[in-house]
């Protein structure tokens, strides 16, 4: 985590100069790789196909909430923005890849039970650390991006709209890509 830290505050500072969209498409298929290899971590069944039904699942459900924000919230003018883009995908694919990893093991541990009961159970498992935040957040949670604006002077009001953007595209994502998960993943396992 430290030299992963490390390394990517230097990068940063570079992707934030370039505004190459071929970059930044890279940038977001690099996301979405990593980030169902480590869901995948999670599975009882390691192979390809649930690799891929992690991939597409974690891209659908990111990329839908990632342009919503870009396009309809923030209303960027460039679609590749460096210093919007690139933080905005780390958050969602992160919380994705979590909610989707959740699933993923309930499902696993579950499919005993049945596939309809299964395909439930892993998706309420996946939603807990997703509702319990939106519970939390101002009142045990201080999210850093709402407290940095108004350390850096923004009004608290503008900084509260932009924290509850966040928690509805990083709630949104995780939703979305759960429910794909999980319709993806095959009858047969039963």
């Amino acid at each position: 985590m430290v030299s992963q830290l490390m390394i990517i505050g230097y990068l940063l500072e570079f992707l934030f100069k370039n505004d190459s969209p071929l970059l930044g498409a890279f940038i977001i298929f690099f996301m979405t790789a990593v980030s169902s290899m480590i869901a995948l971590r999670s599975c009882k069944e390691k192979h390809l196909q649930r690799y891929l039904h992690l991939f597409g699942s974690i891209a659908i459900g990111g990329n839908v909430n990632l342009f919503i924000i870009l396009v309809a919230v923030l209303q960027t003018d460039a679609l590749y923005t460096p210093k919007l883009m690139i933080p905005l995908a780390g958050m969602i694919y992160a919380n994705a890849m979590n909610a989707v990893a959740i699933a993923a093991e309930r499902f696993d541990f579950q499919i005993h039970d049945g596939y309809i009961q299964a395909r439930i159970a892993a998706f309420k498992a996946a939603m807990i650390s997703q509702i319990n935040t939106l519970l939390a957040v101002g009142l045990v949670s201080l999210p850093g991006m709402m407290t940095g604006q108004i350390l850096s002077g923004v009004s608290p009001l503008i900084a509260a709209r932009y924290q509850i953007v966040i928690m509805a595209m990083v709630l949104g994502s995780a939703g979305i890509s759960t429910v794909l998960f999980l319709l993806w993943e095959r009858k047969e396992k039963i």
